[in-house]
């Protein structure tokens, strides 16, 4: 996979990932990278705080987290969209070592040079989505139906 990507200022939230090449539908982009750590050693420490409405951390299966802020590349960068034109999959190890699965970001149509890479992050919390908490999880991707949140419908 060829970095056609860059890091730079978004007008969505921060820092953003952009295309400095053309992006064709399909086309795996990037590799999400950090360092794997147990769901259990995350929910003990801070980088998982439900109260920062940021984070870095992305689910890799039942068993691991990648943790971004910790040996991550550009793919951290990455912002939320609820009209994304990205998709994070999971790719699941053939051998079924769960350690060895990993995250890849993938177009969903072609990106132009310059557009801001995005993806839907699907939080999911436990708790309750009570406003206050989705105001700290607030989404500002500027779409025509975005939700004004980062959390997932509760169903």
């Amino acid at each position: 996979m060829a970095l056609k990507i860059r890091r730079r200022k978004s007008s969505i939230h921060g820092n953003g990932v952009f295309a400095v090449a053309a992006i064709a539908k399909g086309e795996r982009i990037i590799q999400y990278t950090g360092e794997l750590r147990s769901h259990a050693e995350v929910d003990a420490g801070e980088a998982g705080d439900v109260e920062s409405g940021h984070t870095f951390l992305f689910t890799l299966n039942d068993e691991w987290v990648i943790d971004g802020t910790r040996r991550g590349n550009v793919a951290r960068w990455i912002n939320h969209s609820c009209a994304p034109n990205c998709e994070a999959l999971i790719v699941e190890h053939d051998g079924g070592d769960r350690r060895r699965d990993k995250v890849v970001i993938e177009a969903l149509r072609d990106i132009a040079v310059g557009e801001e890479l995005t993806y839907n992050y699907g939080i999911r919390l436990a708790e309750r989505h009570t406003p206050r908490l989705k105001k700290i999880w607030a989404c500002h991707c500027g779409a025509a139906g975005c939700s004004g949140t980062l959390l997932q419908p509760k169903r």
